[in-house]
């Protein structure tokens, strides 16, 4: 064995120097370029991959940012929305507290003239009433006083002496 393992060929190493050329070369010729093409084209993707994924960080960053400030803006805008509603609930609140109290003063206005008008009606009333009893009263007294005819004389000749006084 020592034998076979010691000897160098020369004839051996040329047909093996030649099998290893012709097989590089076919392998250069047909297998080469296509492990390269796609070893490229597996690169080339996975730099697109890598540029894709850097394009949809930056775009969601950016988007991030922009749902920011719109929900910034969407605060801002619901802040001066509620300020313009509690504005106009005050002014509401405030035009029918005056109309109320406008109202109210009509009201008490009416109900005095009403108890005014009342008043006054009452009041000629129980001056017609005490006047027509007064009335009554004068007659029943002088009635009664006239029924004698002395006594009318004499009532006579008392306010002829009070007309010659005055």
């Amino acid at each position: 064995m020592e034998a076979l393992i010691n000897q160098f060929s020369y004839g051996l190493f040329f047909w093996q120097l030649i099998i290893l050329l012709v097989v590089i070369f076919l392998l250069g010729k047909f297998a080469w370029k296509p492990i390269v093409n796609a070893l490229d084209e597996r690169e080339q993707g996975i730099a697109n991959a890598l540029e894709a994924a850097e394009k949809a960080k930056l775009e969601m960053a950016r988007l991030t940012n922009e749902n920011e400030q719109l929900l910034k803006e969407a605060r801002a805008e619901r802040d001066v929305i509620l300020k313009e509603a509690k504005e106009l609930k005050e002014k509401i609140v405030a035009e029918a507290k005056t109309q109320a109290q406008t109202e109210g003063a009509k009201m008490i206005a009416q109900a005095k003239e009403e108890i005014e008008e009342q008043k006054n009606k009452a009041l000629a009333e129980v001056k017609s009433q005490v006047s027509s009893l007064s009335l009554d009263i004068a007659r029943k007294v002088l009635t009664k006083e006239f029924e004698d005819q002395g006594k009318q004389e004499a009532l006579v000749a008392d306010l002829l002496n009070d007309v010659k006084l005055n």
